[in-house]
Order: structure tokens, then sequence, then C-alpha cells
């Protein structure tokens, strides 16, 4: 499986793809931080930045499995053995990436983006809502993928959609049951965060392994 992943990956990075949402990565960031944070608002910070990242998330996890053609993801299906091996080498390639641009952002705040060090309790709650956001994100991107989504038009769509339908229905009443953006965006900025986090994360990841499920359910016939 690391050899796959590791394919995937040197595939993704000789294709340029990641220059996108990297490019968009940076710019969401410089707009975040282009005013030093206040001593204090760490938090609220890193939930808006976890929540809005999401669409960047997707992106790369779409453009990682999008760089290759269904005749090499074929070819690959081939040389892992079985498909199911490719699949989900694919996705673990999109999670290695998201991984890596989550950790940048909550590295670069430090750096030259808050006017204090959080605390530790702060920068763990931090670190803990952008793996729930990447987690969200690699699935949107998996479910918008030319795999499943065959016209590019419509994969994007699908994608910018897919965020849109999850802010606005994390608006509504339900939205602490389905993924809850705009609620941990508010915990992060009222200060009880940690209080109902567990509730948020159970959410978030019970729709994340969902949105997976059906990624891999749907790649079953498709290469």
């Amino acid at each position: 499986m690391i050899p796959l992943v590791r394919f995937k990956l040197a595939a993704y990075a000789r294709s340029h793809r990641l220059l996108q949402p990297m490019i968009g990565l940076v710019a969401m960031l410089i707009i975040f931080y282009s005013s030093t944070v206040p001593p204090g608002k760490e938090l609220p910070s890193y939930g808006d930045s976890a929540g809005l990242l999401i669409i960047v998330f997707a992106w790369a996890a779409r453009g990682l499995l999008d760089t290759e053609p269904p005749t090499q993801r074929l070819i690959s299906m081939t040389a892992a053995g079985r498909p199911s091996r490719e699949i989900v080498g694919g996705l673990l390639a999109a999670l290695v990436v998201n991984v890596g641009m989550a950790a940048f952002a909550v590295a670069l705040p430090l750096v030259i983006g808050f006017s204090a060090f959080p605390g530790p309790g702060d920068l763990a709650l931090g670190i803990a809502l952008h793996l729930l956001g990447l987690s969200v994100g690699t699935a949107l991107g998996a479910l918008s993928s030319m795999p499943i989504v065959l016209s590019p038009g419509t994969s994007m769509i699908a994608l910018f959609g897919g965020y849109l339908a999850m802010l606005l229905l994390s608006l509504t009443p339900f939205g602490g049951f389905l993924v809850p953006i705009m609620p941990w965006m508010r915990a992060a900025n009222t200060g009880t965060l940690g209080a109902v986090l567990p509730q948020i994360a159970a959410a978030t990841l019970l729709w994340t392994a969902v949105g997976m499920a059906a990624y891999l359910r749907l790649r079953r016939n498709r290469p």
C-alpha cells in the first residue's frame, strides 16, 4: 500500500495540480491573517480557518484523484492485486496531502498571524478542528472527483455546491447533527468548543465515514 500511495503522490506532484489548491490555501490564509490576531482570539481564528478551508481540502483531494486517466487507474488496480487497494490508496494519498496543508494552516499563524502564542488547550483544539475539516474535505473531494462525476463542469459544481450545501445546512436547527461547520465556528468564538467538541467530532466523522463509504461503493465498477 505504501508504494501505491507514494506513486500517487509523485504523479500528483508531477502534474502540478497541487499548485491550484495551494494557491487557494495561501490566498485564504493571507486574508485570515492580514491583520494580527489579538491575544485570546487564536481559537476563533482557527475555528474559522478549519471551516472555510474545507473547500481547499476538497479541491486538493479531487485533484489528486483526477490525476490518473482511467486507463492508468486500471493498470494501478491490476498492479495492486485488488481494485479496492488502488481505491483506498488514492484516499490515503489525498489524506496525506491534506494533512500537510492543514499543518501549514495551523503553523503559519504561529509565525506571522498571532500576536501571542496560543495556550496548549487552544492549540490542541485548533489542530482537532483542522483534522475534522480535512476529513470532510477529503470525502467531498472524492465524491466530486472524475471517477464519480464524469463531466469536469459537473464535478466542479458538485464540489462547490456540496460545500455550500454543508454550510447552509449547518445553519439549520439540525446543523449539529449534520456536518456542524457553523456550530464549531460559533463554539470557537464563544469559548464553548471544549464542551461541545465530542458531539461535533462525532457528527463530522460520521458523515465523513458515510461519504467515504459511498465513494468506495461507487468506485467498485468505475476505474
